[in-house]
């Protein structure tokens, strides 16, 4: 059995060859990198997909999420309510606005922000939820927008690892990740469900004033060519990356779909290992599984990890060290066991590879070790 990466991008692009190197030669041909028609094009496409009126791409989800906050009124020392389970980006954001990160604790089963624990947070500084829709899975997002409502809150939305994933609210309504809040932030990182070949994120909103001030802010604060109208930064999707995007857009539904479909195998196979918690599937919310994370006793994940490598098979731990304990944020004033949540689902996590192009094989090989151990 050949090494089991945990993402195979290699066979997904061997899948979409021909499509994406014809449009990238077009590209290099007419040399229009920068904001060439094609990133207009995406945008449409993404918008129409997101059923949203407006998507601004911009060069990284980290940079879709520092633009959202700058959108928005806020002074410095405002406090935003976020999860301290998750890539640092979204409070790193945060702290370089001079905005006050308030951490609250994870939900034991799906990773998300508990969001029974968000009111004893807000203070009258607080003005911004901004919860991660984590591994692919959105958070609790019906009550969450109802204190958001109740407080006169602005929710923006990490959607970075769950585009295509759908909130389930009462009566049968249902909402895509992204669409709740007044903002949603988008990763094109090349390992996320859609992803280009390089960096590239997008925000999407419905609100027309908000987007054009973000359009603005990407673009160095101007709506004109040397007309700064707001302090801004320089923040652009290629136009290469754009028309991959489109291309990739196309087949979104059916990577969610097959991603779906290895976690099901997962699923049915790893169920009979009792020490071994698999992902929660909530009824608040459909799962793209942008990972796969299981949970194992802290005192069992590196012997399951080191075994795992022994026989070709990558895995990950996302994520180490909760944001609260990292050192960057010490001056917050955290302290061990103040998230007893993250704490210990720093130290049992585990993802497994997951991908469309992962075949059951491969997924039976990976069992067959996790049964062994």
């Amino acid at each position: 059995m050949n090494k089991i990466p945990m993402v195979d991008l290699v066979s997904q692009h061997g899948q979409i060859r021909d499509e994406v190197e014809t449009a990238v030669l077009k590209i290099l041909r007419k040399a229009n990198y920068i904001q060439g028609e094609e990133v207009l094009k995406f945008e449409e496409d993404l918008a129409s997909y997101m059923s949203v009126s407006h998507v601004i791409s911009c060069a990284s989800g980290t940079d879709a999420l520092q633009i959202a906050l700058m959108a928005l009124p806020l002074q410095p020392g405002d406090e935003v309510i976020t999860t301290p389970f998750s890539f640092v980006a979204a409070v790193e954001v945060i702290a370089l606005l001079g905005l006050k990160p308030v951490f609250v604790d994870v939900d034991a089963d799906t990773f998300n922000l508990n969001v029974e624990q968000i009111e004893e947070k807000i203070t009258s500084r607080t003005r911004v939820i901004l919860p991660v829709h984590l591994f692919g899975q959105c958070a609790a997002m019906e009550p969450l927008m109802a204190i958001a409502k109740k407080y006169d809150l602005y929710v923006v939305e990490d959607v970075c690892q769950a585009i295509g994933a759908e909130s389930c609210w009462q009566h049968g309504v249902t909402h895509l990740a992204g669409t709740m809040g007044v903002i949603g932030c988008l990763s094109f990182f090349p390992s996320k469900v859609l992803g280009c070949y390089g960096d590239g994120g997008a925000l999407i909103t419905s609100d027309d004033t908000l987007a054009q001030k973000m359009r603005q802010i990407a673009r160095h604060g101007a709506q004109e060519k040397y007309h700064h109208k707001c302090i801004g930064i320089n923040s652009r999707l290629d136009t290469i990356q754009a028309v991959i995007l489109s291309i990739k857009l196309k087949h979104l539904n059916n990577y969610i779909s097959q991603r779906r479909k290895v976690a099901d195998i997962y699923d049915a196979n790893l169920q009979q290992l009792k020490d071994l918690k698999l992902p929660y599937r909530s009824s608040n919310s459909t799962h793209t599984f942008h990972q796969y994370t299981i949970q194992i006793s802290a005192s069992k994940r590196n012997f399951l990890q080191q075994e795992l490598q022994k026989n070709g098979i990558a895995s990950a731990v996302y994520y180490p060290i909760p944001l609260h304990l990292q050192l960057a944020y010490q001056y917050l004033g955290y302290r061990q066991g103040d998230f007893p949540v993250a704490e210990k689902l720093s130290q049992t996590v585990l993802s497994l590879p997951i991908y469309p192009e992962l075949s059951e094989k491969q997924q039976m090989y990976i069992c067959e070790i996790l049964c062994n151990c």
